[in-house]
């Protein structure tokens, strides 16, 4: 079964923001992206309960269609252990794929990538089958019983 592993979370200071939250809930510092900022590009903070990766992001594109200076919770996101399977199961059910997987991700790579889409109430989503940084990967599948 899919699991949710990501949270992102849209603010105007990420590096405020991620101090209240380690602060508050001890939860580790991971990593950051887009230092130093640049033009249409997202910066942030990535936290991690040891369970979920937690983005704390400034974002510079509008992916949800609510402008720039919105801030909240933005999109979360499923960790599935086939993106390709789960990718044509969701745009089957009606599902808007905005971003697809990247060509440097197919064939078998190692390059994070996430497929992002747009549910019926147009809620931002996305899922990989390469976990987020920080978070717990999918539970191992039990062996097929013998006959």
């Amino acid at each position: 079964m899919p699991k949710l592993r990501h949270i992102a979370i849209a603010t105007d200071d990420p590096d405020k923001t991620a101090e209240f939250y380690k602060k508050a809930f001890d939860f580790e510092e991971i990593g950051r992206t887009g230092y130093p900022i640049k033009p249409n590009t997202s910066y942030g903070v990535f936290l991690s309960d040891g369970t979920l990766n937690i983005a704390i992001l400034k974002f510079g594109w509008d992916q949800i269609g609510k402008g720039l200076d919105f801030t909240g919770i933005h999109h979360f996101g499923v960790l599935v252990d086939d993106a390709d399977a789960y990718t044509k199961r969701i745009t089957d059910l009606g599902g808007d794929c905005f971003m697809p997987k990247p060509d440097a991700a197919r064939g078998g790579g190692t390059v994070f990538y996430e497929v992002k889409f747009r549910g019926p109430d147009g809620v931002v989503f996305d899922i990989t089958d390469h976990p987020w940084k920080g978070c717990e990967g999918l539970p191992a599948k039990a062996p097929a019983a013998a006959e």
